[in-house]
């Protein structure tokens, strides 16, 4: 799991394989990522837009931007927590992703919470270091 926290709103990530989704003789890889955010602060805030920055075992980058998140805007109290699930198809083996999510207050005011990098590996994945 990957964790990240930003003004008292943390968000975990689980990534996981999906092998009956992927072909790596066609060469395509999907993975799925399962997302919880909770708010660990005093004040109530909104995810009103997301951006995910994805990036290939080759280096080829992916940037998707949109608003919320699996086609909500959830508003989290103070306490709240709010799970959802997501999948990211790729040509390679493995990958990277990141990003942040456009939160806003009950006062308007917007701020950015990250998403913290987490990699998209395919299982038994040989890897070679230099």
């Amino acid at each position: 799991m990957y964790r990240a926290l930003t003004r008292d709103i943390e968000v975990v990530v689980e990534p996981f394989y999906l092998e009956e989704q992927s072909d790596p003789e066609d060469d395509r890889y999907v993975w799925g990522y399962r997302i919880v955010i909770s708010n660990h602060s005093t004040i109530s805030v909104r995810l009103v837009t997301r951006y995910w920055h994805i990036t290939d075992q080759n280096g080829l980058v992916d940037e998707v931007t949109g608003p919320g998140v699996v086609g909500e805007q959830p508003r989290l109290r103070p306490g709240d927590t709010y799970e959802y699930s997501s999948g990211c198809p790729l040509d390679t083996p493995s990958g990277m992703m990141f990003g942040h999510y456009q939160m806003e207050t009950d006062d308007g005011e917007l701020f950015h919470v990250k998403i913290p990098a987490f990699s998209l590996d395919t299982p038994n994945l040989l890897r070679t270091l230099n």
